[in-house]
């Protein structure tokens, strides 16, 4: 059996317009569970998010959450996003995602040929949340 690994970012007091975004962008069904629901808290935390997922094809998705009033988040990492060399249709797909992303977003290594492999594309942007996106899509030929 794969060992499955799914991203949880961490966001203070985002995580719903975030998720919202993304399954805007990503497709998908999205589940909240905000901290009123899952913990009966009624403090200044019960409208943000304990804990919410993005459900997106094949089995993926993506895990958010705003972290509790007061703490401190770890800040957020890079997500990749990596096409199938051998799907024309998944590289278009994915080259699609970055053109959604790109109005909201910095970009930090503009989408054109990787330097390892002049055939792929690679590129990276921060969204307006502030994660960082990674994309590589490789040649088809």
């Amino acid at each position: 059996m794969a060992l499955g690994m799914t991203p949880y970012l961490m966001f203070d007091g985002t995580a719903r317009d975030a998720v919202t975004y993304y399954a805007s962008i990503f497709g998908g069904e999205t589940e909240l569970l905000t901290y009123e629901e899952g913990m009966n808290e009624q403090g200044e935390a019960r409208d943000r998010i304990m804990h919410s997922s993005v459900y997106l094809e094949r089995g993926a998705q993506i895990m958010a959450a705003d972290v509790f009033p007061g703490q401190q988040s770890n800040g957020l990492g890079t997500l990749a996003l990596s096409a199938s060399e051998d799907d024309p249709e998944e590289n278009s797909r994915i080259v699609g995602w970055w053109h959604q992303l790109l109005p909201e977003s910095e970009v930090v290594v503009p989408l054109d040929a990787a330097p390892w492999d002049p055939s792929s594309k690679y590129g990276q942007l921060k969204d307006q949340f502030g994660v960082e996106w990674m994309f590589l899509v490789a040649a088809t030929d």
